[in-house]
């Protein structure tokens, strides 16, 4: 036993020698043989923030073999405990009987069975370190009444299990209650939590002044783009707000085109300046697009330019020159679904222009798919 415990320490000192340029710290006898364990048993990398965490870990190889058989025991794989530990070392100091049970019997209680658990759990093992009362229930608790039915809050916290971590009552609450006493309906507010959680954490200050600028362009919160452009407002600070307007002005768009856009088609100000002036240039210079027809349709700049404008452009002036087809309105063109466009233009005329879907495919590649 002691040769064995000299071996790991002379593994993780040299594996923090090599990685990091701090002095090395001498293990304690427990805290090393929990390090081996977990090495051994659930396969945990040897890493140096890793093992420097796990050295410091005051916890002995008892409480982390009750931990690790815990997991076990409700469907974790050694791999999901290695990645959590990797993550969060600090669930190796969970007490299973006053921390992991009760959590656990309120999460299976709430529908999360199965390997569901485990995603949830994995995706952000802090989880298990917040406290159940003051963080975990008062989140489901505030969920529920938008969300309705515990497979809605499944899917909300399979995308965003970090809900979990944060005081709802100061940080997330307040910002709730701001929206629906500005008429928000309630499928509306669910919908904003499903598709776009981040946007209620946003600091308070900032969501009342996204919501009261929104209503002053004509959007009322019961509008169907409410919650889109909501989204897009109070995740750009003032500054690059107004460098989006700028860049749109730049390349030929009046103020009210812009804003009267951004209203029916908000990821309009998603757009990065790059792709603003990028798309503008080929639409105008390349496809001649008149300006009405390109503010007509502002779908187009969802898309991107490599994967999908491009290429299709380039299919449609090969099919041009062989007076295969007559297109006369290139931006319907350029958004129709994928499946249509290969069933329309690659695979009708592959017999006719040989070679055709491989030209579409190597132009993908080489733009960057």
């Amino acid at each position: 036993m002691a040769n064995a415990f000299m071996a790991m320490r002379s593994l993780l000192s040299l594996a923090q020698k090599r990685f990091i340029n701090t002095s090395v710290i001498l293990p304690t006898a427990s805290s090393s043989f929990t390090a081996e364990y977990l090495i051994k048993t659930c396969g945990l990398p040897l890493q140096p923030g890793l093992s420097v965490k796990l050295l410091n870990d005051e916890n002995n190889l008892q409480n982390s073999q009750a931990v690790v058989e815990f997991l076990k025991s409700h469907h974790f794989k050694d791999a999901h405990i290695a990645k959590m530990v990797q993550k969060c070392p600090a669930v190796l100091r969970c007490k299973v009987e006053d921390n992991l049970e009760p959590k656990f019997d309120f999460f299976i209680k709430n529908g999360f069975e199965g390997q569901l658990l485990p995603q949830i759990l994995m995706s952000d093992p802090r989880i298990l370190v917040c406290k159940l009362d003051t963080r975990i229930k008062p989140c489901l608790e505030l969920l529920k009444p938008f969300l309705g039915s515990n497979e809605n809050i499944i899917a909300v916290l399979k995308r965003a299990s970090w809900l979990l971590t944060y005081s709802f009552k100061s940080c997330v609450q307040p910002n709730i209650d701001f929206l629906i006493k500005e008429g928000l309906p309630l499928d509306k507010m669910a919908k904003l939590l499903m598709s776009y959680p981040r946007t209620i954490l946003i600091k308070h200050d900032r969501m009342v002044s996204a919501a009261n600028y929104l209503k002053n362009l004509g959007l009322e919160p019961k509008a169907p783009m409410f919650i889109h452009a909501f989204r897009v407002m109070v995740q750009l600070s003032e500054p690059t707000w107004k460098k989006k307007i700028e860049a749109w002005k730049s390349a030929g768009w009046s103020e009210g085109e812009i804003l009267g856009t951004f209203k029916r088609f908000p990821f309009l100000l998603s757009c990065s300046e790059e792709k603003i002036s990028c798309m503008m240039d080929f639409f105008v210079n390349t496809v001649k697009l008149g300006h009405q027809t390109i503010t007509a349709n502002p779908s187009i700049f969802k898309y991107s330019f490599d994967k999908r404008i491009y290429p299709r452009y380039n299919v449609l002036k090969v099919l041009e020159s062989k007076k295969l087809i007559r297109v006369r309105k290139t931006a319907t063109f350029l958004k129709i679904s994928e499946e249509k466009f290969l069933e329309n233009y690659i695979t009708k005329y592959e017999g006719k222009v040989p070679g055709l879907l491989e030209i579409y495919g190597s132009i993908r590649k080489t733009k960057g798919l």
